[in-house]
């Protein structure tokens, strides 16, 4: 069997407010194998932010070790962390966090001049992604001429085309309306069946319905950790 993608062992995580010591995480054990899709979960508190900063080398842990990819990157240096985090790691984040005024294709792009490409690959990688998102046709227009739930394929096609071992997800859906998380979601799945890793935090249940394993955090503990049995459907449009 290969190595988990990823492996924490007894991360705990505390934070000094000035007296007053906050303990976000205790001794959290978790490991996933490349290729699953898996749902953070927990009430506003309950760790699972601290846990994805921590998943995606945004922040170290105080105690315990984090393996990601076969690399132990628990005590790593901010620098090495963001090498780290941008060969290793998409990220979608519920804002898009996308430059207001680049085009779609030089947002998609932008990780890859961090990675050394030249413009042609870069540009070529970047519409490549853009392809698998549905959004090639969009490639010239910037943030404001699109909807959100382009503006957030386009979040995700530059999560996309580092090829990484993980995506990682915060609240994909928290600023998109109903019918158009859905589709969000269902681009979600179709990208974890091409056989990528996919992690996602949210606390919203339909939402985490449609990963296929959900870790529930309370206290800064994993309070479960399930194969999801009620996996979501595809929803008709306007559902």
């Amino acid at each position: 069997m290969l190595p988990p993608v990823i492996e924490t062992n007894d991360i705990s995580k505390i934070y000094q407010m000035g007296a007053e010591r906050i303990h976000a995480l205790r001794s959290v054990t978790i490991s996933i194998q490349r290729g699953e899709y898996v749902a953070f979960m927990g009430p506003s508190g309950s760790g699972k932010s601290t846990l994805m900063n921590i998943v995606g080398c945004l922040d170290t842990p105080t105690g315990g070790t984090y393996v990601l990819n076969g690399q132990d990157v628990s005590n790593m240096s901010d620098n090495q962390l963001a090498e780290v985090r941008n060969k290793e790691i998409g990220f979608v984040f519920q804002t898009f966090n996308l430059l207001p005024r680049a085009t779609s294709l030089d947002n998609v792009a932008l990780p890859l001049i961090y990675a050394g490409y030249g413009k042609s690959a870069r540009q070529e990688r970047a519409l490549e992604a853009l392809r698998s998102v549905g959004l090639a046709d969009r490639a010239k227009h910037r943030p404001n001429e699109l909807s959100g739930g382009q503006r957030q394929r386009v979040a995700i096609a530059r999560a996309l085309v580092n090829d990484p071992s993980i995506i990682l997800a915060d609240e994909p859906t928290g600023n998109l309306d109903t019918k158009t998380s859905h589709e969000i979601m269902d681009l979600f799945e179709a990208l974890y069946a091409k056989g990528n890793t996919i992690i996602m935090v949210t606390h919203e249940e339909d939402i985490a319905r449609y990963a296929h394993r959900i870790v529930r955090l309370r206290d800064g503990l994993v309070e479960s950790d399930l194969v999801n049995t009620d996996i979501a459907t595809h929803h008709p449009a306007g559902a």
